[in-house]
């Protein structure tokens, strides 16, 4: 089967979609598919290559908008391929819609991973509401399937409740050959949380935790939060920090490589995801991540691995924006007797549940459907 990706970005450009259709690319490959990713040339890399199989078009792309590079190259190059299928990705527009002209243009099969809502601020936010107007609607009446990684998003999401019968809930996975415990004492007192930090990304709820961690203090003087990942808000957080007599308490590490991530996820005590908005966490795949290294986690019920992380005793759910409840589920693992037994627990819940492998084969079944 010939497979076509969309992204907007891809391999080496870390972020949800980009490891999603990396690992999903990957897994396919080994089922024998010839797969290949059209994206954009961020951060600039070679132009055209193969990385574990996968072959990759990146492109130029002049500008971007909202989060998205436009790339006038990306109608030309999809129209030339030869393809059974087409598979792109929302939130990020553009290769998403070109993706919907060009699939009907050769009678081909879409698929659309759904993976949030497409929002914004400011002018931003106006230029989405026209776009999910318009465009989007589009690409959603034209998908032969709509993938989305968690069932309740249908619920959560503005533009998904006319679509129920073409959507399919196929969740993020994880390598359990890469994401796994190393032999690493944790560091006690310590909490782990991971995001790009600009205003996109706020949803993550860094903010929150930093208040959290205010509360915390205050029983576990010691306690310490290690920040990955940076981005525009980067001295806002800095400041906030101080402002908030934290400068004893949290220590910025800024992009963590690719090939330390793991041992990041291994060596703290927790790893924290407060994010607070139901409507841009499509999945929180790096709770995945933390578990695969058997750390537990600390999480909202809008995560889509919420209510696997309750039934498998692996960490601590909270409601969003709840202060007080993630300050006394930090207090709660720290000083707790056995914290390995929920490492534990979410290393063999994502053994069972999430790995890519499993997942690819998934989606190949959805793939031979449509084809």
């Amino acid at each position: 089967m010939k497979i076509v990706q969309t992204p907007v970005r891809f391999y080496p450009f870390t972020g949800g979609v980009e490891n999603y259709v990396y690992y999903m690319s990957k897994e396919l490959v080994k089922l024998g598919h010839d797969v290949k990713v059209i994206c954009a040339n961020e951060p600039s890399s070679i132009k055209e290559e193969i990385v574990n199989g996968i072959n990759i078009k990146r492109l130029h792309y002049i500008t971007k908008i909202a989060n998205t590079n436009i790339t006038p190259g990306f109608p030309f190059a999809l129209s030339s391929e030869d393809f059974d299928i087409i598979h792109t990705h929302i939130p990020t527009p553009w290769s998403a819609d070109w993706s919907n002209i060009i699939s009907k243009i050769k009678g081909k099969p879409l698929v659309v991973t759904y993976h949030n809502d497409i929002i914004g601020t400011g002018i931003a936010n106006h230029i989405a509401n026209f776009y999910n107007s318009t465009a989007l609607k589009s690409l959603l009446n034209n998908a032969d399937r709509i993938v989305i990684t968690q069932p309740s998003y249908v619920e959560y999401s503005l533009y998904l409740e006319n679509y129920e019968d073409k959507i399919e809930v196929i969740p993020n996975g994880v390598d359990v050959e890469k994401f796994k415990p190393l032999n690493l004492p944790k560091q006690k007192n310590t909490l782990f949380f991971l995001s790009l930090l600009d205003e996109f990304h706020r949803y993550k709820g860094l903010d929150y935790l930093l208040k959290a961690l205010n509360v915390v203090k205050n029983v576990i003087p010691d306690v310490k939060l290690i920040v990955g990942g940076k981005g525009s808000l980067l001295e806002y957080y800095r400041k906030m920090v101080v402002d908030n007599d934290l400068t004893d308490n949290v220590e910025f590490h800024g992009f963590i490589p690719e090939e330390k991530i793991v041992e990041y996820y291994n060596r703290y005590s927790i790893f924290v995801l407060p994010s607070i908005s139901s409507k841009q966490e499509g999945f929180g795949i790096v709770v995945l991540e933390a578990m695969a290294c058997q750390t537990p986690v600390i999480s909202t019920e809008i995560v889509g691995v919420a209510d696997d992380v309750k039934k498998s005793k692996s960490g601590i759910i909270i409601p969003p924006k709840d202060v007080v409840k993630l300050s006394e589920a930090i207090i709660n693992i720290l000083e707790c007797n056995n914290p390995d037994i929920m490492g534990i627990n979410g290393r063999k819940l994502v053994k069972n549940k999430y790995t890519w492998s499993g997942i690819a084969e998934k989606t190949e079944k959805l793939y031979n459907k449509l084809i």
